[in-house]
């Protein structure tokens, strides 16, 4: 929904999102109108332009109802209102650029790259300075809220899994003005709020779980804060990094089964990262959900599941784990994530992420059958050759 906008025919049965109904109902019944002889999907609107007469003219201004039944729903389930993007990529620019320059950036170790490639493009540039930390130690997190204009965290980060103590530190002092940012993309809505624990924005690429069908590029903000929401949109408006119509409709079709598909792709998880660590050819596991994890414990208390995401690492050399993800029969060797299908890369050979373990697998559990699952995993750590 735009700023300024009426609240939609849905919303004034549903004022307050996932507060009055349940995140299960509200992927399925939010972003909807309401009355009798509508449809009951917002259909797809192919328009730049509008009769005058309203408030709106342009759609790269105003949007289209398509785009609001997306911002609708993310918005309810978040918490708070949102503004769709055309990429999450799209959608992390404008959270920068909301920055003055000479403004200072702290994120952390394990950041996704593209963001964390974006912001070093800005040092380089003599945008903004910067400044990493663990994301796991909470206390270096605090630190960094005090001094910087902007923190990003990850809710869990991609692709070490490290679950961050947003309520900890959303409670800490803050410099006067000051952004805490949550990529949101991982746990998903059904897994945490993080508006509700203090975050002053949320993002996610929604081409990732919320879409959930490898088939469309997308991203979305999330606050409550109406001026910061109307920043964000000015961002969209000027920058014109606008959601097509087929794409924002697309996402909204894909959150309808959020929430089946998440229970379904998280149970695979807990059952594969069991498996995993018992394998003798795995030297480790990194998945929310095991007591093994280093913020097992921050999970526990921040998270309502540990999710679809996992990483693993391979006994042997960096070949082998490529060959292991080539000899995949049923897991897709592919990157991105967060979609029907199970796929797995090795995220040390991705330029920019020669840093990570060599062997390292990141691994977006999807939902087939867990036990065919669990054979493609068996007869490809076969086919590329016992180190053990």
């Amino acid at each position: 929904m735009h700023p300024g906008s009426p609240r939609s025919r849905y919303l004034a049965h549903y004022a307050h999102g996932v507060e009055d109904v349940t995140p299960s109902t509200w992927v399925v019944a939010g972003g909807r109108t309401f009355d009798p002889g509508d449809p009951l999907n917002v259909p797809i609107t192919l328009a730049s332009n509008f009769r005058a007469g309203t408030d709106r003219g342009y759609s790269r201004g105003e949007g289209t109802a398509t785009w609001e039944a997306l911002e609708e729903l993310v918005g309810g389930l978040e918490g708070g209102r949102a503004v769709a993007f055309s990429s999450g990529m799209a959608a992390a620019a404008a959270v920068l650029n909301l920055l003055s320059t000479g403004s200072h950036i702290a994120f952390p170790d394990d950041c996704y790259h593209g963001v964390a490639s974006l912001i070093d493009e800005g040092v380089e540039k003599g945008r903004w300075s910067s400044s990493r930390f663990d994301g796991a130690d909470t206390a270096s997190c605090i630190e960094a809220v005090l001094s910087a204009d902007l923190v990003w965290l990850d809710s869990v980060s991609n692709p070490l899994l490290t679950v961050a103590d947003i309520p900890a530190i959303a409670l800490a002092e803050r410099k006067p003005g000051g952004l805490l940012v949550v990529d949101n993309t991982f746990a998903t809505p059904l897994n945490q709020r993080p508006l509700a624990f203090g975050a002053d924005i949320v993002m996610h690429s929604a081409t990732k779980f919320l879409g959930g069908h490898s088939d469309v590029l997308s991203g979305v903000l999330v606050a409550q804060d109406p001026d910061v929401v109307a920043a964000l949109a000015d961002q969209r408006h000027h920058g014109g990094a606008t959601p097509g119509a087929l794409e924002a409709y697309l996402v909204t079709r894909g959150i309808r089964t959020l929430a089946v598909r998440m229970r379904q792709a998280q149970a695979n998880a807990i059952d594969l990262a069991d498996r995993l660590q018992d394998h003798s050819e795995i030297l480790r596991v990194r998945y929310p959900g095991l007591v093994s994890h280093g913020t097992y414990g921050v999970a526990q208390r921040v998270l309502d599941g540990p999710g679809a995401m996992m990483s693993f690492e391979i006994a042997g050399p960096a070949d082998r784990a490529t060959a292991f993800c080539d000899a995949l029969r049923i897991i897709v060797h592919a990157t991105s994530l967060g979609a029907v299908e199970s796929s797995m890369e090795r995220r040390a050979g991705t330029p920019g992420q020669e840093h990570l373990p060599p062997t390292l697998v990141r691994f977006s559990v999807g939902i087939e059958d867990v036990d065919e699952l669990w054979g493609d995993i068996v007869q490809a750590l076969e086919a590329s050759g016992s180190h053990r």
